[in-house]
């Protein structure tokens, strides 16, 4: 009687590409998770800082003072309020970074950290005003 299957052998040489394969491309997928989220800050701290000065324009030269409520920055970018828990330095983690926005009269300073450097994200942007994103 004739068996018809896979040898133990050919089955390990599958399971040893397959690793192998994986090996490969999950770092790649790592770092392009990391850009990514890189990408998604800068644009964040980029729209915020837009948002204040659009405001100060808006508002005789004075800056919100408040992420929610009225006037205040969400009254240009709706998002703020999930990004910056509140005005005075509150954090708030998304895709990756925390967000610390503070308000003032006088100005402001947005700035997004990575949770875990190197893992998802190795840059932290910083805005203050005058909307001069800086990466440290």
């Amino acid at each position: 009687m004739k068996r018809r299957g896979f040898t133990l052998v050919e089955i390990m040489i599958v399971v040893a590409i397959i690793a192998l394969l994986a090996a490969i491309a999950i770092p790649n997928l790592l770092t392009a998770r990391r850009t990514a989220n890189e990408a998604a800050a800068k644009a964040t701290v980029r729209s915020f800082a837009t948002a204040a000065e659009t405001y100060s324009t808006s508002h005789s030269g004075a800056y919100a003072t408040a992420v929610t409520g009225s006037p205040s920055l969400t009254d240009f970018i709706a998002s703020a309020a999930n990004y910056c828990s509140n005005a005075t330095g509150g954090q708030t983690a998304v895709q990756g970074y925390n967000y610390a926005c503070t308000l003032t009269a006088g100005g402001y300073t947005f700035v997004a950290t990575p949770v875990t450097v190197g893992t998802t994200g190795s840059v932290t942007y910083t805005s203050s005003t005058g909307g001069v994103l800086t990466p440290l």
